[in-house]
């Protein structure tokens, strides 16, 4: 199906999915839900690594001590949330371009760090326990 292009409200009673099909397998994935609640793409990442730009979520679980953490730049206005789910240990992330600040240490289970990509790179919206440096 081609794009649509709508001029005024779009109703559904039942929401809305963004959705990604595989070009190979035709697997429909759903990457975003919007009803009475948004669900948001999540990323899964177990250790050091890149946090990706592709989910708006990532749920982080540490492996081990001061792991590290990447996230590459975004585009205008995006946001990106990490939180530590589950704790066997620490990671530090390290952003290539930010705002005011040069890493965020995540320590225990239940911090979180929620991110948006300016013109100038990524700031913090706000930290629950992850400490920025």
């Amino acid at each position: 199906m081609a794009n649509t292009t709508f001029n005024g409200p779009v109703r559904s009673q039942n929401g809305f999915q963004s959705i990604t099909v595989n070009s190979t397998t035709g697997a429909v994935t759903v990457d975003a839900s919007f009803g009475t609640a948004i669900t948001l793409g999540t990323q899964s990442l177990s250790g050091a690594g890149a946090v990706d730009i592709t989910n708006a979520f990532t749920a982080l679980t540490t492996t081990g001590s001061a792991q590290a953490l990447t996230l590459a730049n975004g585009t205008a206005n995006q946001m990106k949330i990490i939180t530590h789910v589950v704790d066997g240990g620490s990671a530090v992330l390290t952003p290539t371009t930010k705002v005011g600040f040069s890493t965020i240490t995540f320590t225990n289970a239940g911090e979180s760090a929620t991110l948006v990509y300016t013109a100038a790179g990524w700031a913090i919206v706000s930290l629950n326990g992850a400490v920025a440096a």
